[in-house]
């Protein structure tokens, strides 16, 4: 799908049925609209997308050979991400603007808005969540909560890392396996639980429903499930978490009840990002090629950009990394 044009006043005032003045005084906060028509014309720019310029008047319809990579946070697994767009802008005329846009409702709607054709000329997008309507610039997207669909994508095999966590626990002798879901309705954490269970019935191992849980990828979500699971009569012996953050508050929570990992429970995480190293004790997880995608998606963008031919979705093999955070249940 081609990019849509950047969302304007005119736009704004025609789906509203009202002048562009109008429109204008509602975004300025100027006297003389009615109450109803500024929730009206409020409620469409809300939904349009519809942001003021950031960049000056001139910037419009100029190339600004900046490229963007946007994510709702700068946290560990972006930050590695960002790491690798940055790397293929290297001896391009491309400079790379790394922007946050918080975790409200369709943050990509606004920060594309806010940014596109002004300050960047493209964008990589982070689990893009609501891109349907008023993109204002091309977009790759990696690991969209979707899954891969009209946008160009890069992704991970987020249901073959989700098996191979789940069979290595299983090899150590598991049966009672927990698992710790991140988002419900993220397309990668569903592929790492169906992985998960896929490994489960291979094995010919009923899954405890009791056991499955999800932490949105939050820690202190993880931290608090991690206890309900832990204080059940028979709690697991492993635990298979969807990313590496959780899965290391998992340990946290485990040695904070006095247990000892991995010899009285296993843990397994997602992504290999490097703080997975540092762990007490270094974690066992299903490596991302985190960087590897980060600029898998910067030079799809910038080939979309020059007008090349590109692949519409790419989908990278994980590796299955064992540390000291896994190992045989008590006897």
């Amino acid at each position: 799908m081609e990019p849509q044009g950047r969302v304007k006043l005119s736009d704004v005032a025609a789906r509203a049925g009202v002048s562009v003045a109008t429109v204008s005084k509602v975004v300025n906060s100027r006297y003389g609209v009615a109450k109803q028509t500024i929730s009206m014309v409020e409620g469409i720019i809300a939904e349009m997308g519809y942001v003021g310029n950031l960049g000056a008047s001139g910037l419009r319809g100029q190339r600004t050979n900046v490229v963007g990579i946007l994510v709702a946070e700068f946290e560990p697994y972006s930050a590695e991400l960002i790491k690798g767009a940055a790397r293929a802008t290297r001896n391009t005329k491309y400079d790379v603007l790394a922007f946050s846009g918080g975790e409200a409702p369709e943050w990509e709607r606004r920060s594309l808005a806010r940014l596109g054709g002004t300050l960047i000329d493209a964008a990589v997008v982070v689990t893009p969540t609501a891109l349907a309507t008023a993109i204002s610039v091309p977009i790759v997207a990696i690991d969209p909560h979707y899954g891969p669909n009209w946008l160009p994508t890069i992704d991970c095999d987020s249901f073959g890392g989700g098996r191979s966590a789940t069979q290595h626990l299983i090899e150590l002798g598991h049966t009672r396996i927990a698992f710790l879901g991140g988002r419900e309705e993220l397309d990668s954490s569903q592929l790492r639980e169906a992985g998960f269970r896929e490994a489960m019935r291979l094995a010919g191992i009923q899954v405890a429903e009791e056991l499955v849980r999800d932490s949105r990828y939050d820690p202190d979500v993880a931290y608090a499930v991690c206890n309900d699971l832990l204080a059940l009569p028979e709690p697991p012996t492993a635990v298979f978490a969807a990313n590496d953050v959780t899965a290391m508050r998992v340990i946290a929570a485990a040695q904070a009840r006095g247990l000892v990992v991995p010899d009285d429970l296993s843990v397994v995480g997602f992504d290999d990002i490097p703080d997975a190293t540092l762990s007490t004790p270094p974690l066992t997880t299903v490596r991302q090629p985190l960087q590897a995608m980060g600029e898998a998606a910067m030079r799809m963008l910038l080939e979309i950009l020059e007008g090349k031919e590109h692949v519409q979705h790419v989908r990278m093999d994980t590796e299955f990394v064992v540390r000291a955070s896994t190992a045989p249940p008590h006897a």
